[in-house]
């Protein structure tokens, strides 16, 4: 094996927890047409349609950040049962989405306007053969009311499945890695 392929081994390794090899082209190409659709469809508040991408076994994760020294970065993000933004399952989202048809989630009524853009798409094959680990980075814009406007950076590490639906995929496991270690926003209303 020639230098330049061990480091893209122990690059896909490092960079999605479960990936085995990089996904050929076209299938980064659907995977990432399956993130755009996603996005659509949280930008116009189709969120019975997004709730459909996701799985009934989905785990949504979002950890904390620290700022840490060089030496201690990779301590930098909280552990599995330490502190978190979301850690949620598919009847949490079932009600958060339930909760926003009422119209008395305060935090969106007025309801935001978002922009979802996702980028830097790389997706790797698994141990199992119909799901897929996707990391992305994302940008959403955020603005509500008059003056309220919120720009939240982040990476995304996906575990998609494919299903046989239209959207061709389920989101599985979601972990959000935001690259603020403050978010500066009046809350965390919004799905990433």
């Amino acid at each position: 094996m020639t230098a330049v392929a061990e480091t893209s081994q122990v690059a896909v390794l490092a960079a999605a927890p479960g990936a085995v090899a990089s996904a050929d082209l076209h299938l980064t190409h659907e995977l990432a047409t399956f993130l755009y659709l996603e996005a659509d469809l949280l930008d116009d508040w189709r969120f019975d349609d997004w709730f459909a991408l996701l799985a009934t076994d989905l785990d949504y994760w979002a950890p904390t950040r620290e700022n840490r020294t060089f030496r201690e970065r990779r301590h930098e993000t909280a552990p599995r049962g330490g502190a978190a933004y979301f850690e949620e399952n598919h009847a949490d989202m079932a009600q958060r989405i339930d909760r926003l048809k009422t119209h008395m989630a305060w935090a969106e009524e007025p309801p935001s306007r978002t922009r979802h853009l996702i980028t830097n798409v790389r997706a790797f094959t698994t141990e199992k053969v119909d799901e897929f680990a996707v990391n992305s980075s994302f940008l959403v814009y955020r603005t509500r009311s008059e003056r309220d406007e919120d720009q939240i950076l982040g990476q995304r590490r996906d575990l998609l499945r494919r299903v046989d639906t239209p959207a061709g995929f389920e989101i599985v496991r979601r972990e959000i890695r935001f690259d603020q270690a403050t978010l500066l926003i009046k809350n965390l209303s919004a799905f990433f």
